[in-house]
């Protein structure tokens, strides 16, 4: 039903409020353009205004009225309800359907940045001499000095690096491209310090299932999945 005011034609990528109504029709006959009015000045759906001050929706205000409509006839949800419901769905929380159901947190698939358990073993009993190191990662004889004098590459008594002294120097290199020198990657080398000790202390309650190697993972891994999500959530903000 029409209000008797007319709308400005939308263009092709918004909508007037009648053909808003159009779509909404076949689900929800009773909608009236009042309705819309209403739930707009509620603050559950916020439509474009020309300089005119017509209303334009987009496709996402259309569904957005749509999931409104449901869980005011299917859910019998207040207003203050759907208002939660609509500022979860905002924030990232998915929809489950159902005449009960409300927003929830999706569920996380596994993180390609974060490596699993058994990734964390030791990789190689290899132990490389610093020019086969530098061969096989590339960094030049000056990048390699910094990396041992601040405590990122650590030789063995023999002298010798273990297989994962690689992937260090790959990283350093990379980091370095960006114009992060040795000394600033020095609280890396700090942190995962902490990390070792840490994990130390945990194994030595022998508390957990599995043998040392088969828990020193487990417990890695959620560090290294702490880090990342610490690291990504500082870079939200």
């Amino acid at each position: 039903m029409s209000s008797g005011h007319r709308e400005e034609p939308g263009t092709q990528s918004t909508l007037t409020i009648g053909q808003v109504l159009e779509r909404l029709r076949d689900d929800f006959p009773d909608v009236t353009s009042s309705k819309v009015r209403f739930l707009e000045a509620q603050g559950l759906v916020t439509p474009e205004r020309t300089p005119a001050g017509y209303r334009l929706f987009s496709a996402a205000d259309v569904e957005r009225l749509r999931y409104i409509l449901t869980a005011q006839r299917d859910r019998f949800w207040p207003l203050k309800v759907i208002r939660e419901a609509l500022d979860a769905l905002d924030r990232g929380l998915s929809d489950p359907g159902g005449e009960t159901g409300r927003p929830e947190p999706p569920a996380l698939s596994p993180d390609p940045a974060v490596p699993a358990p058994e990734a964390l073993r030791p990789r190689s009993q290899v132990r490389l001499t610093g020019p086969e190191l530098r061969q096989a990662s590339g960094i030049d004889k000056p990048l390699f000095a910094a990396l041992e004098s601040f405590g990122l590459l650590r030789a063995d008594r023999a002298g010798h690096f273990s297989a994962e002294s690689v992937a260090v120097a790959v990283a350093a290199r990379r980091l370095a491209e960006h114009g992060l020198e040795p000394r600033h990657l020095r609280p890396f080398r700090t942190a995962a310090d902490r990390e070792i000790g840490l994990v130390d202390q945990v194994l030595a309650t022998r508390r957990g299932n599995g043998s040392r190697e088969e828990r020193t993972a487990e417990i890695l891994s959620a560090c290294v999945a702490l880090h990342v999500a610490l690291v990504r959530s500082g870079l939200d903000h």
